[in-house]
């Protein structure tokens, strides 16, 4: 063993008759292809829930599916303008019921922050008519669709994550819809054997496993 390695040794620096040095070929150097030094970024599912978590939509632009994007600030935009919206009929009506509730002889308040002017326009008959009843009815209602508002806004940024996180998860899964069953004729080493293969592909991958043989 340790005279070939000598003899390949000087077979590698050693010139021809041509003067041209002969190379081993332990000195020749392979090249690599763009398909073998390029390594394929594995998609993170990890990533996606994180980013959506952060910020609506961001999760879905790392998965690429940016048409989900106005789905999720749509339901957002929408839960979020309710929120508003009862948010402030909220403090209306709060605003005339203590208003109602607090002021002393007819036409004065007991106190200088509530005032007959800032109530609003619709509620004034109310208050004028002294229905306290009423507008306590309102402002509990109110509050109550704040409330559900804001459980549906927590819901919708909710389903924004796991949303990114499945979507994340079936990036790298091949979910086409090329299903195919052929049949072949096969062909067996063994002595006076024939038989049938069955070939199921799904989509564009080739099978991994040998086709069935059935004798």
């Amino acid at each position: 063993m340790t005279g070939f390695l000598c003899c390949h040794f000087s077979f590698a620096q050693k010139k021809d008759s041509t003067g041209l040095h002969v190379r081993g070929i332990d000195s020749i150097a392979i090249k690599k292809t763009p398909a073998d030094s390029a390594v394929k970024k594995k998609h993170s599912p990890r990533k996606a829930t994180i980013r959506s978590a952060i910020i609506p939509g961001w999760g879905q632009a790392y998965n690429r599916s940016y048409w989900k994007i106005p789905v999720v600030y749509a339901a957002l935009g929408i839960t979020g303008a309710i929120f508003n919206y009862n948010r402030v009929q909220y403090n209306k009506v709060k605003y005339a019921y203590f208003y109602l509730i607090n002021r002393g002889p007819l036409g004065t308040a007991d106190s200088v922050k509530f005032t007959f002017d800032k109530i609003d326009p619709q509620l004034r008959s109310r208050v004028l008519a002294g229905d306290a009843y009423s507008l306590q009815l309102y402002r509990n209602e109110f509050r109550k669709d704040v409330d559900y508002s804001v459980l549906f806004f927590l819901f919708f940024w909710a389903l924004n994550v796991v949303d990114a996180t499945v979507d994340g998860h079936l990036k790298d899964f091949d979910v086409s819809n090329d299903l195919s069953l052929k049949i072949k004729p096969s062909f067996n080493a063994l002595p006076n054997s024939i038989g049938v293969s069955f070939v199921f592909n799904i989509g564009k991958h080739p099978p991994r496993h040998a086709p069935l043989q059935m004798p």
